[in-house]
């Protein structure tokens, strides 16, 4: 945090680590490609941050104990996000394994047309998200399963990922159990459900574009023969014993979400409950994982206990259906895990320094009129969503950055909480480095900059809020005395 008694450091100062980092992104990505993840954009944030905090310490007299002080702080607000990593690539393994997911895809390959499947998964995958409150649990589920039915029907992963990753995030934005959509609430002062009830003149012109743009997608997709989707669902069935008991998993998951169990215990008990479904289901499979020589309690145990930590890799006699049906476990999370600890170095390292404070500041330049106001605000909070590399510290400090100017200036508070969900929530998935974009891109296997062009909703969004802004619908200034109440 800045401190009071120095002023900010010069704008011109604040992004030589904004501009370091990008290069180096740069060549890494070029370098390493999809493996850059597996250490090189780590070194590079790393860098970066020592770059922020050598400049920090040389001109703008912050002392390393603020600095370490901001990126502990930064760490402890990830710190249950990680266990929550860690506990989804447990749920991924034990849910492939077990049979829930081959079980979702060999029935979902039958019922949705490959004509309207995008149309269909992002859908899905809204009112799912609208249940759950959880862009992250939906995509880790259900998002899984839409993976395996689009790559069997011949989509590209771009595409599939796209339209789970759209629809996830609109569940997400508008639902009252989404911990982002109370905290932009609760951050700008605006009623909970006020906030939902104005985002919906941005979010659903926004979603019924996505969803014109995936429904012509559809009828112009390829479709694969229907020999190809036999011999998928075969090999499914003579790998995986396929049960309509095994939707009792994801039924059971369902509930508890819908009872407002906490994401750690909810993520827990469906991964048990997966793995006791795959001690009697898929008893072969474990023994197979194990590479134990005789079968029994032993084996079992060892290819359970593997599946939830381990990578697995089974042999379905089709070369696609094995790569869908591999898992990572909770190792396969880790180099995420890591990526995000690196990253909140980086954004604790500008916030210590006021750097993070000195590049905002520029943006309210350019807030006179109401189309500038919201703007700044929108490329605000995406700035923010790169620098920091996670939404809620970005929700938080653009709320407290913007909501005195939007009260001097007489908007309701319900425009700035909308505008910071518009411009953050939904594009946080988008970065490659942020905790959203390093998640989702690991637990779909799709790269962020594979999937980013697809997101339509995410990229229409932004772009909505400054559209109604410019139209001024439903936006009006209010007179000093009527600021506490607000209308719709």
């Amino acid at each position: 945090m800045e401190n009071n008694s120095r002023k900010l450091p010069a704008p011109l100062l604040s992004v030589v680590p904004i501009i370091v980092l990008v290069i180096l992104l740069y060549f890494t990505i070029r370098t390493f490609g999809s493996d850059a993840l597996s250490g090189g954009s780590q070194v590079v944030l790393l860098t970066t941050t020592a770059v922020c905090s050598l400049l920090a310490m040389l001109f703008c007299r912050t002392k390393w104990k603020e600095i370490e002080q901001a990126i502990c702080n930064n760490i402890l607000g990830v710190s249950v996000a990680l266990i929550i990593l860690l506990l989804i690539g447990a749920l991924s393994g034990t849910w492939m394994i077990s049979g829930v997911v081959p079980t979702l895809i060999y029935y979902g390959m039958q019922i949705l047309h490959p004509s309207f499947f995008l149309a269909s998964c992002c859908v899905i995958c809204a009112i799912v998200s609208v249940m759950t409150g959880s862009s992250w649990t939906t995509i880790a589920t259900i998002g899984i399963a839409l993976m395996g039915i689009g790559e069997a029907q011949g989509f590209a992963t771009g595409w599939i990922a796209g339209a789970i990753i759209s629809g996830a995030y609109f569940g997400d934005k508008i639902s009252p159990l989404s911990d982002t959509t109370v905290l932009a609430s609760s951050v700008t002062h605006t009623p909970l459900f006020s906030h939902i009830r104005y985002m919906m003149y941005t979010t659903v012109p926004s979603m019924i574009i996505t969803l014109i743009i995936f429904t012509i997608a559809g009828f112009a997709h390829t479709r694969v023969g229907s020999g190809q989707i036999a011999a998928f669902s075969e090999s499914l069935k003579d790998t995986f014993n396929i049960s309509l008991w095994l939707l009792l998993v994801p039924l059971v998951t369902g509930i508890l979400i819908a009872r407002k169990v906490p994401s750690l215990i909810t993520l827990f008990l469906s991964t048990a409950l997966a793995g006791v479904f795959a001690l009697f289901f898929q008893p072969h499979l474990l023994h197979e994982i194990s590479g134990i020589s005789m079968k029994g309690a032993l084996s079992s145990f060892k290819g359970l206990f593997m599946t939830i930590y381990g990578g697995t890799q089974i042999e379905t006699g089709n070369e696609a259906l094995n790569k869908l049906v591999a898992t990572r476990g909770m190792a396969g999370m880790m180099n995420t895990i890591w990526l995000i600890l690196c990253a909140m170095c980086f954004g604790g390292a500008m916030t210590a320094s006021g750097m993070l404070e000195s590049i905002t500041s520029v943006f309210l330049r350019f807030m006179k009129r109401r189309i500038g106001m919201v703007a700044s605000t929108v490329i605000s909070g995406l700035f923010l969503n790169i620098c920091t590399a996670d939404q809620y510290i970005s929700i938080i400090l653009t709320g407290n950055m913007f909501k005195d100017i939007y009260k001097k200036k007489g908007y309701e508070s319900r425009l700035l909480s909308r505008t910071t969900e518009d411009s953050v929530t939904v594009t946080s998935v988008l970065v490659p480095w942020n905790t959203c974009g390093m998640t989702q891109a690991t637990i779909l296997g799709v790269a962020t900059l594979t999937y980013l062009p697809y997101c339509f909703f995410n990229l229409i969004s932004p772009l909505m809020s400054i559209i109604i802004a410019t139209l001024g619908f439903k936006i009006k200034q209010i007179h000093e005395e009527d600021k506490d109440h607000i209308t719709d």
